[in-house]
């Protein structure tokens, strides 16, 4: 009887170890389990933060365009002296076709008015347009894109009635280079006059036809620096004349976006200068 009992007993502490040594497995596998979900739960956390981040630093699309018309327009205009496009219309072009010279084209191929091959014999690039792998001119340098767009238009026959119109009609122009085929989007006119009107390109037109005498009004006013807003400037036109920064010039005087208004007072005084 009492080997009996011992013998149960002993079944029974036997099964008591294997049941806590199953437990303990189980636990670490779990375990383990916990810590890859728990990895891939902070990866995706930290995502849309570092997404943000990036979005903190982008410029927005108005800096970049006109960052783009700063480095372009006086191309714009000595193309303007030599051949009778409006800087307006060659800027606007360059805008829409490079995306502000953020497009693949502009990038690869310092194209930035998406002229494809046709009879030239210089470098190419190859790249989806209306059909796949389209050729395309490469240039060197985006100043040669903008030169052989205006010889584009000026040695081709059916741009010859663009160069009877003013030089500073860019609503003709517009309007003109879709009619002789340069694009066949039917909003191509409205995009390209939308262009000149919101960033003022048409200045740069008055320029070279000397119809203008852009005065800077700077006064003195209460020890500051103050700048009375002309027609075609912008708070980054602005923040490049006086060498200060856009988010300066609006906590200087109170702006909550990037519109200003001619006749506008503007604070133009740098921190550095205060001192």
């Amino acid at each position: 009887m009492f080997s009996m009992r011992l013998k149960q007993l002993f079944i029974l502490i036997l099964t008591l170890i294997l049941v806590s040594s199953c437990g303990s497995k189980k636990k670490v596998v779990s375990g383990d389990k916990d810590r890859k979900i728990e990895q891939r739960s902070e990866r995706n956390e930290n995502s849309p933060a570092e997404a943000q981040n990036q979005n903190l630093h982008a410029k927005s699309y108005t800096d970049v365009v006109e960052e783009y018309i700063d480095g372009y327009a006086e191309i714009a205009k000595e193309e303007m002296r030599l051949y009778n496009i409006p800087a307006s219309i060659t800027l606007a072009q360059g805008i829409l076709e490079s995306g502000s010279g953020q497009g693949e084209l502009s990038r690869r191929a310092n194209n930035h008015f998406g002229i494809k091959c046709h009879d030239w014999q210089g470098d190419k690039v190859y790249h989806d347009d209306d059909r796949s792998q389209e050729c395309f001119r490469k240039y060197k340098d985006s100043k040669y894109s903008y030169r052989d767009h205006s010889l584009f238009l000026s040695e081709r026959k059916r741009y010859g009635d663009l160069f009877e119109l003013d030089p500073d009609d860019y609503k003709a122009w517009a309007k003109g280079l879709r009619a002789a085929g340069y694009a066949t989007d039917r909003k191509y006119p409205a995009k390209l006059i939308n262009l000149i009107e919101r960033y003022q390109l048409d200045r740069f037109d008055a320029e070279v036809l000397g119809k203008t005498s852009r005065k800077r009004a700077v006064v003195i006013q209460d020890n500051s620096i103050v700048y009375i807003v002309q027609k075609g400037d912008t708070l980054y036109s602005l923040s490049k004349r006086f060498n200060i920064t856009v988010e300066i010039l609006k906590e200087n005087n109170n702006l909550s976006s990037n519109n200003i208004a001619v006749g506008q007072k503007l604070n133009v005084q740098s921190a550095r200068d205060k001192i």
